[in-house]
């Protein structure tokens, strides 16, 4: 009776929120409390309980409020804002402490062997979806080994997750502490769990399975103008996220327009943690897997709504993102003319259970006109991936460290500038593209090419989705202006290229290598005949080195050092790096971009002017300094940069 009351009240809500929105609805408050109830109307005196009821009833205009507590949920907005100022908003109270978990608690374990105990659920237990049934699958992802299966479930410890075990027989074995284990076998009634718990009695402490597979996301695309605000969300069951398929997150967009995702915690994702991805169609992991296949993929997104009215123009700002083991942020296409800003991103991809090529920190295909800045970015197995059509795309001032690489940018043509970066990782940027500018970056490790790349792939029309043509990918079109070359910096990949690769303004200092004397035969990205073919139409050239300041003699002492939750990068400056001239760097100072033949400027369309460093300090017109940061003392400095 309880439940029939539920539905007939919830039919009332949806009934009554269309109608208002054909009167021209006014925008309301709605309330939701754990001790609240769905019988309620929302109010403040009368919450509902679930987000979803409240979801349910709002329409454009409205705000969710959602009071202190832990929701066990899966939240599936019905829809969304109808303009940028008729949004729904769902916020955290404001000074609450608010988590929405795909998780529920379990008890009942047994104790069996060494550490290992074991949980028995019936299989309804989990409704539909059965995480520890479902497979991790989808195009470009590699089990390790090849025949290994990898479930989408997980197994949390009072918060923090254990790993899926190769087999039933390794989670017998005595425990890593730092490395527990779990094994799932479902059969058509139960579902056994055996998990290690070191030390520890699992009925005593917070144990938690997952149970969704997301916990905000349209089962529908184009729910548009959506801001989530505030929450603690976390234990998603996500699977691989393609560019080719669906690309579900923890929380994501699905293929719709304008959300802002702001001031939240976002972790333990099996896959993703943050999507501003493709929808999902028949021709998902179908045939897809190569560069022709994506090609098919892009042109039927063009005839499904990708443009900049109709799909992206997100904002993703100062959220955690962390403890995800595909990405943190990823978007194929749906990511186009966003703004991701201001985010701690870390922890990505670092357990390698599993491999693909789809694993980072941000990682996006058909980045246009997105701009990623201010970011800090480490203990991931990649920074930034931008891979096929960032044109338009901008990397600045962000803080990155301690990744395996900083940033990789894979058969694009540009224009894509890369600014005011502070790269502290033992490879900073590793290129397979063209149409490159990179402007006042503190580089400290390698900065590594692909020579050539067979593959054919598109670049647009200006600040447009629309594809002008395919080409493909020579290395060079590459400009390194006014950078600081630091520690263990090595451009010499960069010697020469098939086409022009500019060095204007830079500072070496002690121990870097210049882009000189490189030997030996250089790496190739994808080739086959008609690679082969097309390669001979190109001749290797040398770049080409001007206004150079050499100090082999200093050494500035590079580190970045914590203290509480800030991060200060020491350095010491030379007043010398001010006596070399350089420009401020502008789309007029800029070479067009050689493959679309376009300028570099501002997302917006209009001129480009690096006139602001990592700080936001306005730089010196008439001689700026190399590097992220404006010099204005020598010696010692101690740089608060997050």
């Amino acid at each position: 009776m309880k439940r029939l009351i539920v539905v007939l009240l919830l039919a009332v809500i949806v009934t009554n929120a269309d109608a208002q929105k054909s009167a021209g609805h006014k925008g309301r408050e709605y309330h939701v409390a754990v001790n609240g109830s769905d019988s309620n109307d929302g109010d403040i005196n009368k919450p509902f309980k679930t987000i979803m009821m409240a979801a349910s009833a709002a329409m454009p205009g409205d705000v969710i409020t959602v009071h202190g507590g832990v929701y066990r949920e899966e939240i599936v907005p019905p829809r969304g804002g109808s303009a940028e100022n008729e949004r729904i908003t769902y916020a955290a109270a404001k000074g609450e402490k608010v988590e929405i978990k795909g998780s529920e608690i379990v008890k009942g374990w047994k104790k069996l062997t060494n550490d290992t105990w074991e949980l028995k659920l019936p299989n309804s237990f989990f409704g539909k979806f059965n995480p520890f049934k479902a497979l991790i699958s989808g195009d470009w992802f590699t089990p390790t080994p090849k025949e290994r299966k990898y479930h989408r479930g997980a197994v949390y410890l009072n918060g923090d997750w254990l790993m899926e075990a190769a087999s039933a027989d390794e989670v017998m074995k005595p425990a890593d502490k730092k490395n527990q284990l779990w094994w799932g076998d479902v059969d058509s009634i139960t579902t056994t769990i055996r998990a290690q718990f070191k030390d520890v009695d699992p009925n005593r402490e917070m144990v938690e399975v997952n149970v969704r597979q997301t916990v905000f996301y349209p089962d529908k695309p184009f729910i548009n103008f959506i801001t989530v605000r505030g929450f603690i969300m976390e234990h998603a069951a996500t699977n691989w996220a393609p560019p080719t398929a669906g690309q579900m997150g923890l929380i994501g967009t699905h293929w719709s327009r304008g959300w802002i995702i702001e001031n939240n915690t976002v972790q333990y994702s099996k896959c993703v943690g943050i999507s501003l991805g493709k929808y999902g169609d028949e021709f998902d992991n179908r045939d897809t897997e190569s560069a022709e296949g994506y090609v098919g993929t892009i042109k039927r997104a063009l005839s499904f709504g990708w443009n900049k009215g109709t799909v992206g123009g997100h904002l993703v700002r100062n959220n955690h993102v962390a403890y995800c083991e595909q990405a943190g942020i990823v978007g194929s296409m749906g990511c186009s003319f966003s703004t991701v800003t201001g985010n701690s991103i870390h922890d990505i991809h670092v357990r390698k259970l599993f491999t693909g090529a789809e694993m980072a920190a941000i990682k996006f295909h058909g980045a246009i006109d997105v701009q990623i800045s201010g970011n800090h970015i480490y203990r991931s197995c990649l920074g930034i991936w931008l891979d096929w059509m960032a044109q338009g795309a901008q990397i600045k001032s962000n803080l990155m460290h301690d990744n395996e690489n900083d940033i990789f940018i894979e058969v694009c043509h540009g224009p894509t500038l890369v600014s005011n970066n502070i790269l502290l990782s033992k490879q900073n940027v590793y290129l397979n593209s063209s149409g490159i500018a990179l402007v006042h970056n503190l580089f400290s490790g390698e900065i590594g090419a692909i020579s050539y790349d067979g593959r054919l792939t598109p670049y647009q029309l200006p600040h447009s989705t629309y594809m002008a043509n395919l080409h493909d990918n020579p290395g060079g079109d590459v400009q390194f202006l006014n950078n600081l070359f630091v520690g263990q910096a090595n451009v010499s990949q960069y010697s020469e290229a098939f086409l022009p690769v500019v060095f204007k303004g830079n500072v070496y200092t002690k121990g870097t290598v210049r882009a000189t004397g490189l030997k030996g035969e250089k790496s190739k990205g994808e080739m086959n005949e008609n690679a082969k073919q097309l390669l001979k139409r190109y001749k290797a050239q040398p770049a080409a080195e001007t206004d150079i300041l050499v100090k082999s003699e200093f050494d500035p002492g590079v580190s970045l050092q914590q203290k509480g939750k800030d991060f200060f990068l020491e350095i010491s400056t030379d007043k010398e790096w001010l006596s070399q001239k350089r420009t401020v760097i502008t789309t007029t100072t800029l070479t067009k971009a050689v493959v679309p033949d376009l300028p570099f400027e501002n997302t917006d369309g209009s001129v480009l002017r690096i006139d602001t460093d990592f700080t936001g300090k306005k730089r010196n017109a008439g001689n700026p300094s190399p590097g992220p940061f404006e010099i204005t003392g020598t010696g010692k400095q101690s740089i608060k940069v997050w």
